[in-house]
């Protein structure tokens, strides 16, 4: 079990303890943290809290998380698009509409279960059996390239680089409206949202750097084809900073609005490049644009 403790300042003073609580930069969402209360395991005081308790200066404001339930994860036969592959490290083209690990709701048909079949189980353990070789992560409904480690030598080259912004991310998407410069660089940071903890939001408060370039390739009535590089690797960065700058990423049903033509958003990652982790030399892998990229252009265009 994990335990995080907090001590109450004047600030949101009075305000219910679950909301308050979503304030303080916690990766849980309010709905988890009111079936804590109900389950005791959240103090104020030394006492058990109850959901309509207000915060109070000075409150020490304790929560118990249980442990969570590591999962058998079973190797499944699922085609994949493996476009490089060596004995250290593996470069897949992602579909649109593919989980990359398993999760609530999602304990099979992910990429994981596919990448444990076909490699034999032979993926990095750094990050336990959910997450085995996933050195970084693509949105379900984002398409592309993304790079998967075999051993822990190789996970721990490949995460330094992604840490140190040596890592080459170029993504394409579609977005909404007309872009007053043809280029520019959003640089706003970006934190956990206060109310609705699944989502990301701009902001100062907890939050840490994140810079996207941006390129508009083409426009098409309304509607805008760019190149995104990525600078950082924030969680939703590139759908957060689109949305941030008014242009938000055609059919993002989260930060924008959904489309019948685009089950999610129209964004891919195209381009993946980094220093091998074993061998010191530069790989650089592209990717065609997928059927339901140049469906939406397609359509848009008309």
């Amino acid at each position: 079990m994990s335990r995080m403790t907090f001590t109450a300042d004047s600030e949101n003073e009075g305000v219910r303890i679950d909301k308050w609580l979503c304030s303080q930069n916690i990766e849980a969402s309010r709905s988890m943290l009111q079936k804590l209360l109900d389950n005791g395991k959240i103090t104020v005081n030394g006492l058990q809290a109850v959901k309509s308790y207000t915060v109070k200066r000075g409150d020490e404001i304790i929560i118990d998380f249980p442990e969570p339930i590591e999962l058998d994860v079973i190797p499944e036969n699922i085609p994949i698009e493996i476009v490089y592959q060596d004995e250290h490290l593996l470069v897949v083209n992602k579909p649109k509409g593919m989980v990359v690990h398993p999760a609530a709701g999602n304990y099979s048909g992910t990429l994981v279960n596919a990448l444990l079949y076909h490699c034999n189980g032979q993926l990095s353990s750094i990050n336990g059996v959910i997450r085995p070789g996933i050195v970084h992560r693509i949105d379900k409904n984002t398409s592309g390239l993304l790079i998967v480690a075999k051993n822990d030598k190789a996970h721990v080259g490949l995460a330094e680089q992604i840490k140190a912004h040596t890592f080459t991310r170029e993504y394409q998407a579609v977005v909404c409206g007309r872009l007053k410069e043809p280029s520019g660089i959003i640089d706003a940071p970006i934190g956990r949202h206060i109310v609705d903890r699944k989502k990301m939001c701009v902001t100062e408060k907890n939050s840490k750097e994140a810079k996207t370039e941006y390129t508009v390739l083409n426009e098409y009535g309304s509607y805008s084809h760019v190149k995104l590089k990525l600078f950082t690797g924030r969680t939703h960065q590139i759908r957060v900073h689109m949305a941030y700058i008014g242009h938000p990423v055609f059919g993002d049903d989260v930060y924008g609005k959904s489309s019948k033509h685009c089950e999610g958003q129209c964004l891919h990652a195209k381009k993946i490049g980094f220093v091998h982790p074993i061998d010191g030399k530069y790989y650089e892998f592209d990717s065609e644009l997928p059927d339901y990229f140049n469906f939406v252009i397609n359509k848009l265009s008309k």
